[in-house]
């Protein structure tokens, strides 16, 4: 498909219905998989093939700060799934006069460089920071994204999922007063 068709088809299109495409396209696997939960599903979202998509990057990015709010000094998740996302949200919050600080949470330190375990922006206390992750299913991962933040003193408004399996990510975290919001729920991109 030619650069042209593939841009006035997009421009038609909802950046939503346009994305869910995308994703429907290249990141929903079927099969037999382990999730990053320990659970066995039949089909996976591996979202890093939209995310590294120049469209599909684009889409994110805009997507994801039509989500965001006013009040956001940064977001930032864990590596490596949030990031291409963040990346794709820091490159458009400049282009559209709204700079936002960007940030990795490592899995763990290094031990070498600066040795941190948080990259990117300075976070300062009070920050407000919104969590970005790719694909959210019970919520395990992204907890040791907050934990970090909250450690320098963040304030974590919420965690932005791109895809949520609606498996109990949003329980999991509203225990720990974190709310959950997602640009497409599962049932959205499975058509259940």
């Amino acid at each position: 498909m030619s650069i042209a068709l593939v841009a006035k088809e997009a421009f038609s299109m909802s950046k939503k219905d346009r994305l869910k495409d995308i994703i429907i396209e290249k990141s929903l696997k079927r099969g037999d998989f382990t999730l990053a939960s320990g659970a066995k599903s039949t089909y996976l979202f591996d979202l890093k093939t939209t995310m590294l998509d120049p469209e599909g990057a684009n889409l994110i990015g805009h997507l994801v700060l039509d989500k965001l709010g006013s009040d956001i000094d940064a977001i930032g998740g864990l590596e490596l799934g949030a990031c291409p996302a963040v990346s794709n949200a820091c490159v458009i919050s400049y282009q559209i006069g709204r700079p936002l600080k960007t940030f990795y949470v490592r899995k763990e330190k290094k031990g070498r460089g600066t040795d941190q375990l948080i990259e990117g922006c300075s976070l300062k206390k009070g920050d407000k920071v919104v969590i970005l992750d790719d694909v959210t299913t019970k919520g395990g991962s992204v907890k040791e994204a907050i934990k970090a933040v909250q450690n320098v003193g963040c304030e974590v408004i919420k965690v932005l999922s791109i895809v949520d399996r609606n498996e109990g990510a949003k329980a999991n975290l509203a225990e720990d007063g974190i709310a959950l919001d997602y640009i497409f729920s599962k049932d959205e991109l499975l058509g259940e």
